[in-house]
């Protein structure tokens, strides 16, 4: 769109820019979510015991393969729904949906060693989680008073902290390799040291497109050192279908309400962090305030686009911050360039063997990387905290509300009594820190 002079507007969601400028604009924002965007599938799958190092290496991992397909999919579809709206649907801004490092958490014991019969239950739980979530699209604008600095930057923090040992793990070789002799072995960690090492490397000493996509550089190079040291193999490309349509519940339908009260409760998270999202874009990429309808509009989207997901296998979606900062820094709102990102999406996510070349990345590769997208959560989180102010009464609820949370992560057995619902939902350590921080804001009155 063009002002009244005829000046390109920058600013508006709705302006055009020429296609030779469109197509790559989309794929930069695609390159900068893409890592992000499939790890929690390999996570997940890898947690439930049919990933890397599962007795499904043999026939190329199928059921990881699926999941990232979908992830790629659904992300994209989910992105549509932001990005052209459908009614009150969809905040039409330029904003990337996809799978949510959020929910981890919650998902991780949901499923830990139950193989794929643990997926029906995942699944279904996160498409009842998705309905939920696009429920409170009616309602978040008037509960943000619940959620100052104090309790979003808390759960934030949370969220990073809790998974922080994931990325130990994959980088020393991966559940699979723990109690062997190869755990932690120096094979294993230099790929993973030269993922560290070339992102930190490229995000500070480079600008522009190569900075935005300094995980995604660094992980390349890690799989070339891995590749030159005989960790790779690409014997499950072969075996992945050039074309295939998602499968609506793959792996049943089953009611386990321990995740169905996670996945509801994540939303509420999921919600809050997609608010500071479409905040954020609005004023790094417009210079103003978002308003009710857009951050109505982006709710019901992340909820919509969760219940699809979970319906053909998919994991939950949500906005993606890193594509908040990448509009900030480029100046360009438009909402079209996101919509071709959205389109090269949906495109790989109905070829399988993009899912099986993602799949041929080392474990120690992938955990070189995720070890610094899961510290950046907590930083992200930390930085939110810089504006509370920390007199007595904050100390106290972040105090009593992370040692709760935390200790319950890293004592699981200390709930061995409770009922498995209970473990599920509080063991995560992310639920039970943030119900405390939010009913004690609530409760403990200001001080003056």
């Amino acid at each position: 769109m063009t002002d009244a002079t005829g000046v390109v507007n920058l600013k508006d969601p709705n302006y055009m820019p020429p296609i030779g400028q469109a197509v790559p604009l989309g794929l930069q924002h695609v390159l900068a979510m893409f890592a992000s965007n499939v790890t929690p599938a390999i996570i997940v799958a890898g947690a439930a015991g049919f990933g890397f190092g599962s007795d499904q290496g043999a026939l190329g991992f199928p059921d990881m393969r699926y999941m990232i397909q979908m992830s790629m999919l659904f992300a994209g579809i989910a992105t549509l729904f932001q990005t052209i709206g459908m009614g009150p649907v969809g905040a039409r801004l330029p904003i990337v949906q996809g799978t949510s490092f959020a929910f981890l958490p919650v998902m991780i014991p949901a499923v830990a060693g139950a193989g794929t019969a643990g997926m029906a239950g995942l699944m279904t739980g996160i498409v009842v989680g998705g309905v939920f979530h696009f429920l409170l699209g009616t309602v978040i604008g008037k509960i943000r008073f619940a959620l100052p600095p104090l309790v979003t930057g808390l759960i934030v923090l949370m969220i990073g902290l809790s998974l922080v040992a994931v990325g130990i793990q994959y980088a020393a070789g991966g559940v699979p390799l723990m109690g062997k002799p190869e755990f932690g072995t120096l094979s294993m960690w230099i790929p993973a040291l030269v993922v560290i090492i070339v992102t930190l490397a490229i995000k500070f000493w480079f600008k522009g497109f190569m900075s935005i996509a300094a995980v995604l550089l660094g992980l390349i190079a890690g799989y070339v050192i891995a590749y030159f040291m005989g960790q790779v193999s690409f014997g499950s490309i072969s075996k992945a279908a050039v074309f295939e349509l998602p499968n609506p519940f793959k792996w049943g339908f089953e009611l386990n309400w321990a995740i169905i009260i996670g996945m509801c409760l994540m939303a509420f998270i999921s919600a809050i962090e997609t608010v500071g999202d479409v905040s954020g874009i609005t004023k790094g990429g417009a210079g103003r305030e978002a308003t009710n309808e857009e951050i109505t509009g982006a709710t019901f989207a992340d909820g919509l686009g969760t219940a699809i997901a979970g319906i053909f296998g998919g994991l939950p979606n949500t906005s993606f911050s890193q594509n908040v900062g990448l509009i900030s820094m480029t100046g360009m709102m438009s909402r079209h360039v996101v919509t071709i990102g959205a389109l090269f999406l949906i495109a790989a996510g109905f070829i399988p063997k993009v899912g099986a070349v993602i799949n041929t990345v080392p474990i120690n590769v992938l955990g070189g990387g995720v070890i610094i997208m899961f510290g950046m959560v907590a930083a992200a989180g930390l930085n939110m905290l810089s504006d509370v102010k920390w007199n007595k009464r904050n100390m106290v609820i972040f105090a009593t509300a992370l040692s709760v949370g935390l200790g319950l992560k890293m004592v699981p057995e200390a709930l061995q009594h409770t009922g498995e619902t209970m473990q599920i939902l509080l063991t995560s350590g992310l639920l039970p820190a943030a119900v405390i921080a939010i009913v004690l804001n609530l409760a403990i009155p200001e001080e003056e």
